[in-house]
């Protein structure tokens, strides 16, 4: 897409919603106009879920026409304009600093907003987002040139006549940051309570998709259990799995990558050993055997065979909807993570050991999960090795004679 001419402000549209029961998305709803240079018909339409869902697609775009926005336009994906533009959006940067730009919009400004039409882009959506990658640790450089990426699609978007103003000059975002290290220093706090509320939220997810894939609730169920990512749990083969001793060699996550997605090491480019519960077994053995133990084959997919990714079960399962009625409205999918962490850490695995199940560089990021009690143990351990090495020799350590 280049520059669009603006349609004449006041636009007239003609509207309506047509039901078919038939569907899983009922209810299409459909705008007809003229273009009044040229007097040709146009039309768009989308698949709604319920009736005023319908509806408000229908008084979005008629807002749009009377600013003088062409309904095609108006429902425009971000990931569709960012193709069509960024050329002219990134023009006068030095490669140095286009690089990590697009980067940033490839791993992280795609798979967070890419799905969403520009006009639908807040100031609230950006916010969350940026939230999002600093909680998930990226680190500033890394959030600062994603961020950067989004400003300048958007600014087009703004010389296009698209939006009025641009929606990802958000500020305070440094507080944001120092808002989510200081969450993440208790990311106990960020799990679930009990098992029985995982089954819930698994089940609910299931419910509330559109083909009631049952895949999304395993999902859920293998991620806390595992204490792993999303993109983790997508990238585990049949190979991986020893049902012998019930262990998953993890080496691998799927990512998004430049044309879609792909498959890779995973974060820190470690391969680690995680333990498959007995709460998990049957549905990990049910799934082998349906896939007749091909080695190659994956072990969770999309309904249609397709990678999952976060962002795709988050649409799918319309997540924010369901955590938020089951009371859990600042539950993120990357807290099932939190979740089998915590739990592990409540059953007493030892820190090392929890270390390595983690895949954990630093022994301090662990060590976030223990108990309170158990933790002031180690805080303990650690002042006295303190307090001894201040009063050491300065010959070194010597034998204590007896």
């Amino acid at each position: 897409m280049s520059r669009r001419e603006a349609l004449p402000i006041g636009v007239s549209l003609s509207c309506d919603i047509e039901f078919r029961p038939d569907r899983p998305s009922p209810y299409r709803a459909r705008v007809r106009w003229v273009e009044p240079h040229t007097g040709r018909r146009r039309s768009l339409s989308e698949a709604k879920e319920t009736e005023p869902e319908a509806k408000a697609w229908i008084e979005r775009l008629q807002t749009a026409a009377k600013g003088g926005i062409d309904p095609a336009t108006a429902t425009v994906k971000l990931a569709d304009y960012g193709a069509s533009v960024m050329t002219l959006a990134m023009r006068g940067l030095e490669s140095k600093t286009l690089d990590p730009y697009m980067a940033g919009w490839r791993l992280r400004v795609l798979p967070a907003l890419g799905h969403l039409p520009v006009v639908m882009i807040t100031n609230g959506a950006v916010d969350r987002v940026v939230h999002g990658w600093i909680a998930d640790g990226c680190g500033r450089s890394t959030v600062k040139n994603s961020l950067a990426a989004l400003v300048r699609v958007m600014e087009q978007a703004v010389r296009d006549g698209i939006i009025t103003q641009n929606p990802a000059r958000v500020v305070g975002w440094q507080l944001e940051y120092k808002q989510a290290e200081d969450e993440l220093d208790d990311p106990r706090a960020l799990a679930l309570p009990t098992w029985d509320a995982l089954v819930e939220l698994a089940d609910a997810l299931v419910e509330r998709s559109s083909d009631h894939y049952r895949g999304w609730g395993d999902v859920v169920l293998f991620a806390a259990c595992t204490a792993t990512r999303i993109g983790e749990v997508s990238g585990v083969r049949a190979g991986d799995i020893d049902r012998n001793t019930w262990i998953w060699n993890l080496r691998r996550q799927t990512t998004p990558g430049p044309g879609g997605l792909i498959d890779k090491g995973t974060k820190g480019k470690r391969a680690r050993k995680v333990p498959l519960i007995e709460e998990i077994r049957q549905l990990v053995g049910q799934r082998l055997d349906a896939l007749a133990d091909d080695p190659a084959a994956r072990l969770f997919t999309g309904p249609r065979g397709g990678r999952i990714t976060t962002a795709i079960l988050r649409d799918a399962t319309h997540w924010d909807e369901v955590v938020t009625r089951l009371g859990y409205e600042h539950l993120r999918r990357h807290d099932l993570r939190h979740t089998g962490l915590t739990w592990m850490a409540d059953a007493g695995v030892p820190v090392h050991v929890l270390r390595k199940i983690a895949g954990h560089g630093s022994l301090s990021t662990t060590q976030r999960y223990l108990h309170p009690d158990a933790r002031s143990l180690t805080e303990a351990g650690e002042a006295l090795s303190l307090h001894l090495s201040d009063r050491r020799s300065p010959d070194g350590p010597r034998l204590r004679v007896v």
